[in-house]
């Protein structure tokens, strides 16, 4: 599959050229004000951009609109489908499409987790069109992206609180930037480029396990003979039908106005990567999570399965999704660009100070927000970040806060100088090196001009981790706005904040090996909070400090935070429930009876060998008989032990701390046993088939 990038993007997109074409010109500049700055939408506006859409459309071969949310810890989202159809007339029908249906929509908003913000008794929600995503047509759908509350008008999805983050750290910033002497600035934005990891499998293996199916990780397997240690799948060539798939991916995407740039092998086996650019990070929620949708269904459509995830297989790197994040003013100044002499740039290192407090004062927040189920057997497994929020500066920056924090004088601070890389070969060029090496066991991390967050889950959406990220910078803007504005002595007062702000959370600062067992010791001798799972990170949510942050800023009032800690305890709760029942039903159906097959087929042939001679040494199958019988009768109490103690479970708590361990005592025996069991008898695909069998 060839395509002419230039050519096809964008084309089912409701966007500003199509706009130009088919709107009246004050329709179209009162659009574009609307996108850029907000403002009221009236009907009548609604009413003639509904009926160039729906025209649009319906030359896309459209015969259906959607209004698209994204319901709370529903990453891949919501639609429901109308249709065109007016009520006949003479036998006659016409496509109707108002601007009201395009402005609202209104679905049950009690069957979506709500926390208790809404009953069953109390199902009114509403969806509201955002105006600054544009619409597009997707699978013959005009499909609308919208925000999502309930009838009090709590917000139930991941894009209003993200859309009021995006106002907060806009006001907040251009307020801070104009203390720097930056009067243009009218608007602060937040970037992100998602980076979404993947498996792929092949889709008739993928159905014939019922774990991937229901829970989309394996509950059971063996290590295959394989897996990433000799370090030759990341980069390597694609597989001809992976690479078909990437290509039908890409193309779609580009179509759809999505900016995927980079794809390629990751580390271990039948693991991939997409990237895009950056993007506003209310434009990048959408494209993630069309990213997440096009992947999964295209995958089907190759005879394929994508995994999202984020510890489809034990034993391999887990799948993750790192959120690269930066701030900067509409005039084109990068927040986080260190400039060429960053120990004299006084508007960075106070943004870097300001960093430094909100994410020490947050980190439990971050910990939650970027997490669910799936990530609790990613963090700290030397595959990802750890769990401990620390913030990587790199040698450049690293080097002037550390001497900060030491207190050297401002106009001393040092400034190591980037040298260009000359890798010594007259055919090869001089290579400009960033100011910053790259530490992939940081949580967050600075690259040169941006920050990564890498701690994010690959199946979640993005919008609560830069929803905090957005709201936490706003947070510590403002208050060095406070301290900062109307000083006598603007920088004086300025250097002395950066000092004292950094002294303060220069334990947040980590430039080692977050691998190391010293940094989890060192982490501890911190105060740095550890936090294993999920669960012990949730009730972060409803905190003193999440609360007073949110509310004084306008992102979420204390009862939609109270919903959110509970809907993620229900989800912890929920999601291992169908694991552990899954691995329940798989033993009782699957393994059990197929490994007493295999024992009687071993007993049947001890038994015929000593009838033809009695005196043939017949140890090995004894031996293989004892280990198997004695595995399987584990297996059967373990089983048992897991029912019993699922069935009790009621908490995310209970689920987190008797359910896991207990699933775990399950898989040890049907692991073993597999590598003792001969493939006839087996009844899934094993890793080595399902990784390496694409």
């Amino acid at each position: 599959m060839s395509v002419n990038v230039a050519e096809v993007f964008g084309q089912d997109v409701f966007n500003e050229a199509v706009m130009k074409e088919r709107l009246p010109e004050v329709t179209y500049k009162q659009m574009l004000k609307l996108m850029e700055d907000g403002g009221e939408i009236t009907l009548e506006l609604a009413d003639i951009v509904a009926k160039a859409m729906k025209e649009w459309a319906i030359e896309k071969g459209a015969t259906h609109y959607t209004h698209i949310f994204q319901p709370y810890i529903v990453s891949i989202g919501a639609e429901k489908h109308d249709s065109f159809a007016d009520i006949p007339q003479g036998g006659k029908i016409e496509n109707s499409f108002s601007g009201k249906d395009l402005m609202m929509g209104e679905p049950d908003a009690s069957s979506f987790p709500s926390g208790g913000l809404r009953a069953t008794c109390s199902a009114r929600g509403y969806t509201a069109w955002d105006v600054g995503s544009p619409a597009y047509v997707k699978d013959g759908i005009l499909c609308i992206p919208t925000a999502f509350c309930s009838y009090t008008g709590d917000s139930l999805d991941t894009k209003t609180p993200l859309l009021k983050s995006v106002d907060a750290v806009s006001k907040a910033g251009v307020r801070f930037v104009k203390m720097f002497g930056n009067d243009k600035a009218k608007k602060v934005r937040s970037y992100v480029g998602p980076e979404q990891e993947y498996f792929i499998v092949s889709r008739e293996k993928y159905l014939e396990r019922p774990d991937l199916i229901y829970a989309g990780r394996t509950l059971f397997g063996a290590p295959a003979p394989k897996g990433q240690e000799m370090e030759d799948q990341y980069f390597g060539p694609l597989k001809t039908n992976v690479a078909d798939f990437m290509a039908d991916v890409d193309e779609q995407l580009w179509k759809l106005g999505i900016t995927v740039k980079t794809q390629h092998n990751e580390v271990a086996p039948a693991q991939h990567e997409i990237a895009p650019i950056f993007a506003p990070s209310d434009a990048a929620l959408d494209s993630n999570y069309l990213v997440m949708d096009v992947l999964k269904s295209t995958a089907t459509k190759h005879g394929l399965a994508c995994l999202l995830n984020e510890k489809p297989f034990a034993g391999v790197n887990g799948s993750g999704k790192h959120n690269n994040w930066s701030l900067g003013t509409d005039d084109g100044v990068n927040l986080f660009k260190p400039g060429k002499e960053p120990n004299k740039n006084l508007q960075f290192l106070c943004v870097l100070a300001c960093l430094m407090e909100a994410v020490k004062k947050h980190s439990l927040l971050l910990r939650a927000a970027a997490s669910n189920a799936g990530n609790d057997h990613r963090l700290g497994a030397n595959e990802a970040p750890p769990a401990i929020i620390s913030i990587y500066m790199g040698d450049q920056v690293g080097e002037i806060v550390d001497a900060i924090v030491n207190g050297v004088p401002f106009d001393e601070l040092p400034c190591a100088k980037v040298e260009p890389l000359d890798l010594g070969v007259s055919t090869l060029p001089v290579i400009p090196k960033d100011p910053t090496d790259r530490n992939r066991t940081s949580p967050f991390a600075f690259t040169g001009n941006r920050f990564e967050f890498r701690m994010v889950a690959s199946s979640v959406s993005i919008g609560d981790a830069n929803t905090v990220m957005n709201s936490m910078m706003a947070e510590a803007f403002n208050k060095a706005c406070d301290v900062l504005e109307g000083a006598e002595d603007f920088e004086k007062a300025a250097v002395d904040y950066i000092y004292k702000t950094m002294k303060e959370n220069k334990d947040i600062v980590f430039n080692g090996n977050g691998y190391s067992d010293e940094w989890v010791e060192e982490a501890a001798r911190r105060g740095l909070p550890n936090v294993k799972s999920v669960v012990d990170a949730i009730p972060a949510y409803v905190s003193d400090s999440t609360v007073e942050m949110f509310e004084k800023l306008g992102v979420m009032t204390r009862r939609e935070l109270e919903a959110r800690k509970e809907i993620k305890l229900d989800e912890y709760a929920g999601l291992i429930n169908i694991e552990a029942r899954t691995m329940v039903d798989m033993a009782a159906k699957l393994y059990i009876p197929s490994v007493i097959s295999f024992v009687n087929r071993v007993a049947s042939s001890m038994s015929t060998v000593k009838s033809a001679c009695p005196s043939a040494d017949t140890s090995a199958q004894e031996a293989i008989l004892m280990e198997s019988s004695a595995l399987l009768a584990e297996t059967q109490k373990a089983m048992e032990d897991l029912k019993k103690i699922t069935d009790e479970a009621e908490t995310a708590k209970d689920y987190h701390e008797k359910v896991l361990p207990a699933m775990a005592k399950l898989r040890t025996p049907v692991d073993k046993l597999e590598t003792i069991v001969d493939r006839e008898f087996w009844p899934v695909p094993t890793y080595g088939e399902l990784m390496f069998e694409v």
